[in-house]
Formats: C-alpha cells, structure tokens, sequence
C-alpha cells in the first residue's frame, strides 16, 4: 500500500538558491480565524529542485488543460475590473469525459 496525502491547498512557495519548498495546508476542525471558518494550517511539505518544480508546474498546466477540455472546471471570461481568468468548478459529476481524456481526471 502506497501512503497518500490530503491537502487543501498550497500555503506558500518558497525558493532557496536552487531548492522550492511547497507547504500544503488543510482546513483545521479545530482552529477558527476571526470570522469563525477553519484556519488553513500546515500539514506537509514537498522539497524539490528547481527544475523538477518546473516540470512539475508545467505538468499541472497540462492538467489544467485537459480538466478544461473535458468540461470539469472552466474559465471565466474576463469581466470588468477583472485582469485574470479564473478558474471554476462546476459539479464535476456532470461533465462527460473527452474523448482524450486521461484515466486519472475520470
């Protein structure tokens, strides 16, 4: 059995001469901000030289890509006031797959 790991989101990226560190962050069940929605808090980090977060960012714009194309997220054109596109998820249930679409976004 392989480990797997859940994260919200990234917290931040950092750069260290030739070293990108990502942090990944979760919604805490215990810890509240101001407005009382989950604090995001660090969970693990993911170290990498700089080239391989390169292909990494590169991989997941062809991700992004293929998500598009098969209809599971989508862009928003831009609107007023607006100065960049911004992705949204609509039921992802809904889309049917595209006819290249990878296995691993089904």
């Amino acid at each position: 059995m392989h480990d797997e790991l859940y994260a919200d989101g990234i917290g931040e990226i950092t750069v260290t001469g030739s070293i990108v560190r990502i942090n990944l962050v979760s919604l805490s069940p215990t810890e509240k901000d101001e407005k009382g929605n989950p604090r995001a808090v660090f969970r693990q980090r993911i170290v990498m030289p700089v080239d391989a977060f390169a292909n990494a960012v590169d991989l997941m714009h062809k991700a992004q890509a293929g998500l598009v194309e098969a209809g599971a997220i989508r862009r928003v054109n831009d609107a007023p006031g607006q100065t960049a596109e911004a992705p949204v998820a609509p039921e992802v249930a809904a889309a049917p797959p595209a006819p290249n679409a990878s296995p691993n976004f089904n």
